[in-house]
């Protein structure tokens, strides 16, 4: 016993982030694969739900997790984020030898839109491309290196020790108490010029755009700080309307990739 939690914490230790904090969690991914279906175009769909084997986009959203438990795609574990200091950019910010979430995303595309790449191929970089552009999304993805993406920020969540990062991974939307149809069904209300101006946003001025948000959720809270009720209210419209970003992005991606 003593030596398999030596294990895990050995695990927890290494310069990826822990397996259950690091994404926006299973109803944070759905929420935002159901979104993109929903501003899919209908031809898109239908070539979508062939390639995924009729698998819906929700389910296929947390693939790219659910892989982390095999070592053979340890590889893509680093797709998942990109460090960027809080007063720098992209451009200017230390590369990841190994890759980052930005090209992870890039190399997906680049893998959809190639005809030559075989179906298995393709299938397996849409189940990631769904998820990594809901990573995308989440400010701490986007984090700094020294706090490995705000996993290193304590905090307190009605009285219980947690980090930043998972607050906004997972508590944040299971305070809410909504599953992810309710979150998809019951969409931010942005207007319509909103959204088309979403749609024609590129993927670096998407990271750019969190990268401001990231700036603004480290200074929503000191370190080990409890954060409770008034935390909930004055956060969560903003996570909401994240996944909400977040499905627009990935339905302009999609489209853009199955119109070829």
């Amino acid at each position: 016993m003593k030596n398999t939690l030596l294990i895990v914490l050995s695990f927890c230790l290494t310069p990826f982030f822990c397996f259950a904090e690091d994404d926006w969690g299973q109803n944070g991914h759905r929420a935002v694969a159901e979104i993109a279906f929903q501003y899919l175009d209908e031809d898109v769909k239908q070539k979508i739900l062939d390639l995924l084997d009729g698998e819906s986009l929700a389910t296929a959203s947390t693939f790219a997790d659910e892989i982390k438990s095999d070592k053979k795609y340890d590889a893509y574990k680093v797709w998942h984020y990109v460090n960027i200091p809080l007063n720098s950019n992209y451009n200017e910010a230390e590369k990841n030898e190994d890759g980052d979430l930005i090209i992870g995303i890039q190399k997906s595309i680049a893998i959809l839109k190639d005809e030559t790449s075989a179906k298995n191929t393709k299938q397996f970089h849409l189940k990631i491309l769904i998820h990594l552009i809901g990573d995308l999304h989440q400010p701490f993805h986007v984090g700094l290196k020294e706090d490995r993406g705000g996993n290193d920020f304590d905090v307190f969540w009605f009285g219980e020790h947690t980090n930043i990062h998972k607050l906004w991974d997972t508590q944040l939307i299971e305070s809410y108490n909504m599953s992810y149809t309710e979150l998809a069904t019951n969409k931010f209300p942005f207007r319509e010029i909103e959204v088309n101006q979403f749609k024609e946003k590129t993927l670096l001025e998407w990271l750019a755009e969190t990268h401001k948000l990231t700036n603004q959720v480290y200074a929503s809270a000191l370190p080990n700080e409890n954060l409770s009720y008034a935390y909930t209210y004055k956060w969560f419209p903003v996570l909401r309307q994240q996944l909400h970003k977040a499905g627009i992005h990935l339905a302009a991606q999609l489209n853009k990739i199955f119109k070829i």
